[in-house]
């Protein structure tokens, strides 16, 4: 999962790029990169870490331009601490091209072979992001007949790009003394929205994966980019686009509602908040059918994106809420760290315990999901260190049985602790006295519920069900 942002204007833009950055730096911690453009040349500063400790003041100086594209990594193909690796990616051919994606390649192998032996272009890296920049970049050579690149041009080049590739992208790129580009996979798993903000003499345009770095900037939003769709900006503020898949069908990640996005983000039209909120309730129904509520004292939240499920269960129970757990804001997010160890080790740098509110208590604790099971294992045994006499854990989605292809780093089945367990199999594991999961059908209505125009939801971790046909 990453993020992207992408923006043309009148004045300079790199401290907008730098603030969209920062607004959206939950979906990716790894790596962060800011490429602008002034004329025809471009500055680039990238590496390693977050945004705050990247960029230095000689490096905001040093990006000049008035439109610009930036990206926040969070690995899931290639190396993850390879600072190469950082995005925007750039090629030179033609045109000058920059590239920012978040999503997953299902085919990146057999595109990169072909890249190397029938488009003669050389892959540097292990990252799929670099091999759909020279996608792209291959096709637009074959559609170029001048020195200086058409909206048509790049259309033609977008649609062969999804006639070879497979799997989940949105992205923005951006052609120096052109404009800025953003597109999308077919079936919209990868979230897109466009947004406008009025200047002296027209519009300002911005494509960020979050609608919340678009209002953060002062930006209306515009709509979201549709399956399929490639959008230009060029430089004096044209917006245009065309769709360029032969089928599309919008089919946004279940995920993005369930953890990575922001609450305040809206998504294909659907508020993240709104659709946590419904996931609680819901949850709540379940808990009361197959528990009650007798033997339950406190609702206490996995902190930060379990809080509106979890405060809506409390109310759906009549059962007190609180805030048992303290988050450490300067540790990083454990799902989205490499390796178990560190993963393990961080929990408890990570959270802090209340223990007025675990003590002597029955304890519902409620989290988004349950991936690993390593930091869910690690919060019931500090709810018992802290006094707990029951501890009941609900999730707000379903058990997570099926690997996720299309950007969220669940490489492997084996690692699942749902993966060949059944749910009693799971409580035991996780040393728990009851634990309670989300039915996928009523999730998967309830968030659908909220906008008529979704196709359906992309599920695959929870269903098996991979819709661009990888099994």
């Amino acid at each position: 999962m990453c993020a992207v942002f992408g923006i043309v204007g009148k004045e300079p833009v790199n401290q907008e790029i730098y603030d969209a950055l920062l607004l959206m730096q939950h979906r990716g911690q790894d790596a962060t990169g800011i490429v602008t453009a002034h004329g025809k040349k471009i500055n680039v500063v990238r590496g390693n870490g977050l945004v705050r400790d990247i960029f230095r003041t000689r490096d905001m100086r040093n990006l000049v331009g008035e439109m610009g594209i930036g990206h926040c990594r969070y690995p899931t193909a290639g190396n993850a601490g390879s600072y190469e690796e950082a995005q925007p990616f750039y090629v030179n051919a033609p045109y000058g091209i920059v590239l920012g994606h978040n999503g997953n390649l299902t085919n990146a192998n057999s595109l990169q072979k072909t890249m190397y032996e029938s488009d003669l272009r050389h892959i540097n890296t292990d990252s799929d992001s670099e091999i759909l920049l020279n996608v792209f970049a291959h096709e637009l050579q074959k559609n170029s007949t001048g020195l200086n690149v058409s909206a048509d041009q790049i259309f033609k080049a977008i649609s062969g790009l999804h006639e070879r590739v497979r799997g989940a992208f949105a992205c923005v790129a951006m052609i120096p003394g052109f404009g800025v580009i953003g597109f999308r996979d077919p079936w919209g798993i990868r979230p897109l929205v466009i947004g406008k903000r009025q200047n002296k003499q027209s519009y300002d345009w911005a494509i960020a994966s979050e609608s919340v770095a678009l209002q953060g900037l002062g930006f209306e939003i515009e709509r979201d980019v549709r399956p399929g769709e490639c959008v230009i900006v060029s430089l004096d503020g044209e917006l245009l686009s065309q769709i360029c898949s032969s089928k599309q069908s919008l089919n946004p990640c279940i995920f993005e509602y369930v953890y990575f996005a922001r609450p305040d983000s809206v998504i294909d039209g659907i508020s993240v908040y709104d659709a946590r909120l419904k996931m609680g309730k819901r949850l709540g129904e379940k808990v009361k059918r197959l528990l009650g509520n007798g033997d339950i004292d406190v609702v206490i939240p996995v902190p930060d994106s379990s809080r509106p499920a979890a405060l809506e269960l409390s109310m759906t129970l009549n059962i007190p809420y609180r805030e048992g757990f303290i988050k450490n804001r300067y540790i990083g997010r454990t799902f989205i760290m490499p390796g178990q160890e560190i993963r393990a080790k961080s929990v408890k740098q990570k959270l802090s315990a209340v223990t007025t509110e675990f003590k002597n208590k029955s304890v519902l604790i409620v989290d988004d999901s349950i991936v690993r099971g390593t930091t869910s294992k690690q919060i019931v045994q500090m709810a018992r260190e802290e006094g707990a006499k029951k501890v009941t854990f609900a999730s707000a989605s379903p058990p997570i049985r099926f690997s996720n292809v299309y950007g969220i780093d669940m490489p492997t089945r084996s690692e699942l602790i749902a993966y060949d367990r059944s749910e009693e199999e799971i409580r035991s594991e996780l040393g728990v006295d009851n634990l309670v999961f989300q039915e996928l059908d009523h999730m998967l209505r309830d968030v659908l519920s909220f906008n008529s125009m979704l196709d359906g939801l992309e599920a695959s971790c929870f269903n098996g069900d991979y819709i661009t046909g990888r099994k």
